[in-house]
This record gives structure tokens, sequence and C-alpha cells, in this order.
């Protein structure tokens, strides 16, 4: 999937190899291909070179953090000393982050995975500062550090005033053209099993790629869903990958891939939030209507503008909103579908899905000489998609 993200690689290298070296932080929402990356960079500079570290699933204890991580290491064991005790373990682990060297003495690079998630060791006696204890001992350090975060609110307000040597990247939406190579991966891989390619029949791949970005939102995880939806459309004799509606109509069924995806985003970001309840309401209200200022939302909540002011700081603070000129909305467009199809006292029936999608597809679809694609795409059943006047 980042195959085309030759730019992106050549900042990171650039970042590791500069005088003193950088510390690039990857920012970017589920799906963006964080994580990818990271782990493309990790074969980049070498297993015996570099050590990728997932925070997310080893973060539990500060002892069992630092014996998951010295035991996985490719490096001579660092000068830590004990590692009895919550701090002490803690400690003992950002001593092997700032002093390990590879078995050629030379710096050694990490590539931490979900920094934030440290943040799980303030519950532990001793440890109330644990990312700033983290950052200060990298930007101090000798050795190179790749960071990222799903977390971009919180991660930039952590790095605020801090080392120079922090280089925050957003991870970059995929381009129609990046969109494109995904497709054309794609129809390789179908023409190989003996499936017609997706440009036959006087398609146009440039728009069919153009399409499936807008719709997508040009984030890895959806534009791959779609382009494998897309490919299995062909093998069961469907439409051509032109029909990027029909397909993001199946992604967005109870099991569909990408409805799936936007329940796991939901519940992680809800939960790492505080007010459980009463920010589902509010995303609600932002599903029915987006752009709406503080008092609005409070009226429609019935809660004071004081408590819905906190309400929508938090759902800031996970990126799941988003305000612009004191006007919230959706950080995610296509999390905002998945609200009015799924926080419903019953489930979406194939009309309720048609509609809705056909609502937030229309906009979006590039522009065409001729509007057959997209009567053939909102026209008639077997697309999916009903006709709306």
């Amino acid at each position: 999937m980042l195959t085309p993200r030759s730019t992106l690689t050549r900042r990171l290298l650039a970042a590791l190899d500069a005088t003193p070296s950088r510390i690039p932080v990857l920012l970017g929402g589920c799906g963006s291909g964080r994580t990818t990356v990271l782990r493309q960079l990790h074969d980049r500079v070498g297993h015996t070179a570099s050590q990728f570290i997932d925070i997310e699933r080893t973060a539990t204890t500060p002892e069992r953090f630092f014996r998951a991580v010295s035991g996985a290491s490719p490096f001579p064991a660092a000068a830590a000393g004990p590692a009895t005790g919550a701090r002490a373990a803690f400690d003992a682990a950002l001593a092997l982050l700032a002093r390990a060297r590879t078995g050629a003495t030379e710096p050694a690079t990490f590539l931490l995975d979900e920094f934030l998630e440290l943040r799980t060791f303030e519950s532990f006696p001793g440890l109330r500062r644990v990312l700033h204890d983290l950052v200060e001992s990298l930007a101090s350090s000798s050795n190179r550090f790749v960071l990222t975060s799903r977390y971009t609110a919180r991660a930039l307000r952590l790095l605020r005033d801090r080392s120079a040597r922090f280089e925050v990247i957003h991870i970059p939406a995929l381009t129609s053209d990046d969109v494109m190579d995904v497709l054309g991966l794609t129809a390789a891989a179908a023409a190989g099993s003996g499936s017609a390619a997706p440009t036959g029949g006087g398609e146009d791949p440039a728009f069919t790629a153009r399409a499936v970005q807008a719709l997508a939102e040009g984030r890895p995880a959806y534009v791959g869903a779609v382009a494998d939806e897309l490919a299995a459309m062909r093998e069961h004799g469907g439409p051509g990958t032109s029909d990027a509606i029909s397909a993001l109509s199946a992604l967005m069924a109870a099991d569909g891939r990408i409805s799936r995806l936007c329940n796991f985003s939901y519940e992680l970001r809800l939960h790492r939030a505080r007010g459980y309840g009463a920010l589902k309401a509010i995303l609600e209200i932002l599903a029915d209507e987006e752009g709406l200022t503080l008092t609005e939302i409070s009226l429609r909540l019935q809660r004071t503008p004081g408590s819905t002011k906190d309400y929508l700081s938090w759902l800031e603070d996970v990126d799941l909103v988003t305000s612009r000129q004191k006007r919230y909305s959706f950080t995610d467009p296509l999390l905002r579908l998945w609200v009015r199809l799924r926080c419903r006292p019953t489930a979406p029936v194939e009309d309720d899905i048609a509609r809705e999608i056909h609502r937030y597809a229309l906009p979006r679809l590039p522009q065409v000489s001729e509007p057959s694609y997209v009567m053939a795409a909102a026209g008639g059943p077997k697309s999916g998609i009903i006709e709306i006047d």
C-alpha cells in the first residue's frame, strides 16, 4: 500500500542521517499507514541496526515492558542498572533506549510504534511524568529514534516547546496517482488469476483512481479495502473498477471491512477519552449535522455550554472531532457515515445504506463531462444505490 511514498521514506532517512539526528514523529489516524511505514523503515535500516517496538502491545507493567524490550533487542545489553520495582524498571528501559549500541558500536535505531501508550505507566508509584521523562531522555541521547502515534492532538501538546530534535510529520493522504498504483497492483494480481484487467471496457483508470481517492479520503486502509472489493466484484462478474460506490456500499455493511475499521476507531478513541456516554451523544449530533457551534451543540445535548465545551475538548483530544472557526465536525468523514448508519436502535437495511452512501459520495465524486458514471452508480438496485430526486 505504501510503495508510492518514496518522498516520505527519504524524509525519514534524511532526519535519521542528519548530524545530530532528528527524531521524526509520524502522526496520523487509524489506517493512515504509520505502522506500515515504520516496518518498511525497519527493513530498510536493517534488523541488526534497528529495533521495532510495538508499545501498544508491550506497555503492561514497567517490569514486563523492560524484559520484553531487552529480551528481543538485537543490541548488546546496555548498562541499565537494577530493574526491580516500577520506577527502576522504567529507568532501565530508558537507559537501554538511550545507551544501546550496535555490534559495530554505532548508534542504535529504535522505532517506537504508538509511543504515547507508555502513558499507561503513570498509574504506577513514582511514575507521574512518564512521557515527559521519555521525551527528555530521547532528546539527550545520541541514538536514533522514530516515533508514531494515532493521537495527533496529544502528541502535539506533549512536544510543544520541546527539543528541536523532534520533527513532526503528518502522514499524507494517498494521491490519485498513488491510488492508481494500488489499483494497478490489484489488477495485476487479478490478471494473474485469469480475471480481466480493470481498465478494460473503455473505463478511464485515472477517473476511477480519483473517485476511489475521494470516497476513501486517501486513507490507505480505506483505499486498500475499496481496491480489494473491486477486485472481488470483477472475479464474480460484477461491474468494473468504475463502480467504486457499489464497493463502498458493500464495505459499509455490518460485516464490511470499512465498517469494522470504523467500529475499531470509534470504540478505541472513545475508551481513551473521558465522558463515554456524553461523547457518543455529541458524535450522533454531529453525524446528523456538521459545522455546529458550541451553543448549538449544547442546546441539542441539553447540557450547559460549560460542560459541553469540556466534552468537545475531550473529543478533540482523541482526534474524533475538529474545530474550524469555532464550528465542529468529524475528523474522519467515513467515520461520520458509519455513525449515521450504526448508532441507531436497529441495524440499517440495504436501502438505508444505499441512501447514506449516495448522500456521502455525490459531492465527493470528481466531475466528468458525461453523467453516466454517477447515474450508473446511483441509479439502479444492482449497484446498491437508490435514485434521489
